[in-house]
C-alpha cells in the first residue's frame, strides 16, 4: 500500500483527546474504481486549507483504509466512490471502525451517489456526503466546522 502524505502548516486546533496540529484527513478510494481526480482534488483543497492529507492511493480495501486512519491518528476519512458500490463500503468503514473502537474517527463521502441513497448513509454513520457539484470550499468549511473546529 502507498500512502501519499501532505502536510498542511495552518488549521492549528485541539482534537477531542487534546492532540494539538493540524486537522488528519485519511483521503481513501476504495473498491474497484479507478478514477481518482477529485478524490486528489479534495485532498489538495484540504491540504491547501492548512490540513494534513494522507492519501491512500486506489483500489484501497475498507480494512485498508481503516488500518491507515488508525495508524495515523486521523480525525477524518473522506471515500471517494464512482463506481456504485457506496453503500457496501461505506457501511463496511463505518462497522470497522465501530469494532475497532474508533467510531470517533468522523466519515464523510462523495462521488456519485443517489439521492436516494444518503439519508440511509447518515442513519449507518457516514457524517456528510458530497454529491458532483459541491465546491472545494463547501467541503473545506464542511471539514472545518465538523471535524475538529478551531480553537478560538
Amino acid at each position: 500500500m502507498s500512502v501519499a502524505r501532505h502536510d498542511g502548516a495552518q488549521a492549528q486546533s485541539q482534537g477531542a483527546a487534546g492532540r494539538p496540529g493540524p486537522i488528519r484527513v485519511v483521503v481513501a478510494k476504495p473498491g474497484l474504481d479507478g478514477h481518482d481526480r477529485g478524490a486528489k482534488v479534495i485532498a489538495r483543497a484540504l491540504r491547501d486549507a492548512g490540513m494534513e492529507v494522507i492519501y491512500t492511493g486506489l483500489h484501497q480495501t475498507p480494512e485498508q483504509i481503516v488500518d491507515t486512519a488508525i495508524q495515523e491518528d486521523a480525525d477524518a476519512i473522506g471515500l471517494s466512490i464512482l463506481s456504485g458500490a457506496h453503500n457496501t463500503l461505506f457501511a463496511k468503514v463505518i462497522e470497522l471502525l465501530r469494532e475497532r473502537d474508533a467510531a470517533d474517527i468522523k466519515v464523510f463521502g462523495g462521488g456519485i451517489i443517489p439521492e436516494a441513497d444518503i439519508a440511509p448513509l447518515k442513519e449507518q454513520g457516514v457524517a456528510e456526503i458530497f454529491t458532483p457539484g459541491a465546491t472545494t470550499a463547501s467541503i473545506v468549511e464542511w471539514v472545518n466546522a465538523n471535524v475538529r473546529p478551531l480553537a478560538v
